[in-house]
């Protein structure tokens, strides 16, 4: 599956791809009384538990900020970035299981069912984050020129779980048990990344790795000093996660071209 072949694949199933997109995000809903109420609700619920819990011990180590609301923006800034990433790669745990009827009858391109995965996660993202910024905007504290940096942060973390989330999709039709392995992993990912704490509380040798090894943490922090500073990021630390999503989708091609019949006779 070379990049051209993605892409032409994606555009010709680009109908399938909106309807079932669609499809999910109602199915998501169906039935609920409050609907699409729920997208909000969750991680509202989520990001006011960590603001009650953590914001009088955490708020006084932020920067030093006079907005009440300060806390409350740093978390959301990091908890709804890293739901984006979870929500792709969850999705994408039984990506081609879910779908091994269609892979097996037809020559589908897998680039439009990571592309699915992809955009369900961004529309419920886009959502939640829509009504962020109405928030800020409410308070007086929504940022500007420096908005636009979100962009490029956004779509360099969509470049990483997209990697991250094929090589998850293919590995798991041979080993079951990584759904599972994934979550887990996804715990312990998030008390890694600087989202409901500074990392200036961090021991400096444990900030040092955490800033080396951990590619979601640059991410995190450009987006809260966006939201929360109103700074542009620090572009020249965006080296990990440029290298880690270039990694991730190579590892994932390759494993994909080497794999792509196995993957039909697993299904």
């Amino acid at each position: 599956m070379s990049e051209g072949t993605a892409l032409a694949g994606l555009w010709r199933y680009r109908g399938f791809a909106a309807a079932e997109v669609a499809r999910q995000f109602r199915a998501k809903y169906h039935g609920s009384a409050l609907g699409v109420s729920w997208t909000l609700l969750n991680p509202l619920a989520t990001i006011l538990i960590y603001t009650l819990v953590f914001s009088q011990l955490m708020g006084a180590r932020l920067p030093a900020l006079d907005s009440p609301f300060a806390y409350a923006t740093y978390v959301c800034a990091g908890l709804l970035t890293w739901g984006l990433l979870q929500d792709v790669l969850t999705r994408s745990v039984g990506l081609f299981i879910g779908y091994a009827n269609l892979i097996k009858k037809v020559a589908f391109p897998t680039s439009t069912l990571l592309a699915i995965a992809v955009l369900t996660a961004l529309l419920d993202f886009g959502l939640i984050f829509g009504v962020f910024l109405l928030l800020l905007a409410v308070t007086g504290s929504l940022p500007g020129l420096v908005l636009a940096a979100l962009l490029p942060l956004l779509a360099l973390q969509l470049a990483l779980a997209m990697g991250l989330g094929l090589l998850i999709a293919v590995l798991n039709v041979f080993f079951r048990d990584l759904g599972h392995i994934t979550a887990i992993a996804l715990r312990l990912w998030f008390w890694l990344t600087p989202i409901v704490y500074p990392v200036t509380i961090l021991p400096d040798w444990v900030r040092f790795w955490v800033q080396c090894l951990n590619p979601m943490a640059p991410l995190v922090d450009g987006y809260q000093r966006i939201l929360l500073l109103h700074e542009w990021p620090q572009w020249s630390s965006l080296w990990l996660p440029a290298i880690a999503a270039t990694a991730a989708i190579w590892s994932a091609l390759t494993l994909y071209r080497t794999r792509a019949g196995e993957i039909v006779d697993e299904l």
